[in-house]
């Protein structure tokens, strides 16, 4: 007997589920898909703000190819912030190389993140977003370093730095 395997990227898997009823997340709308944040937009203005690698991240809950981001070499001092609504989300003082080719943080700046639960890929992690607009920034990991032990795992491509002091 043979079979047939197919094979689709995540933004395929998630439209097939979504046109049978079903969803990555768990099967309920994330706060991003309700719109409950200071910045909203519509899908087009989005499109239209953000360059087709950051709406797939921050937008459809996508993760960047490790190792792709200049951010994760990033070594000078700085603020990170939101792509999608300029919001600052982290100081270069927290940020530290996990290895995992990812820019990775300890801590976030005070009011500046929101985390939810994503059960996307049979499993069960948290989701860090934006707490302006919504936007998906990566994940939180209980493996980082002191003093907080947390790993702030982000997608470059969902940041922009400004960095602090003469160029």
């Amino acid at each position: 007997m043979m079979s047939r395997r197919i094979f689709m990227g995540g933004t395929a898997i998630a439209t097939l589920l979504t046109t049978v009823g079903l969803s990555l997340r768990g099967g309920k709308a994330s706060a991003t898909e309700s719109g409950s944040f200071e910045v909203t937009k519509t899908e087009a203005e989005w499109k239209a703000l953000l360059t087709p690698e950051q709406y797939y991240v921050l937008r459809e809950h996508g993760t960047e190819r490790a190792g792709s981001s200049p951010l994760d070499k990033e070594k000078r001092q700085g603020t990170y912030r939101c792509a999608g609504c300029d919001l600052a989300l982290f100081s270069s003082t927290t940020k530290y190389d996990s290895g995992t080719g990812w820019p990775s943080f300890y801590a976030p700046l005070d009011n500046a993140i929101g985390t939810s639960e994503d059960r996307s890929f049979f499993m069960v992690r948290t989701e860090v977003h934006c707490r302006r607009c919504g936007g998906h920034l990566g994940h939180v990991f209980d493996d980082g370093p002191p003093p907080t032990g947390k790993r702030y795992c982000m997608n470059g491509v969902a940041l922009n730095f400004e960095p602090s002091g003469p160029a």
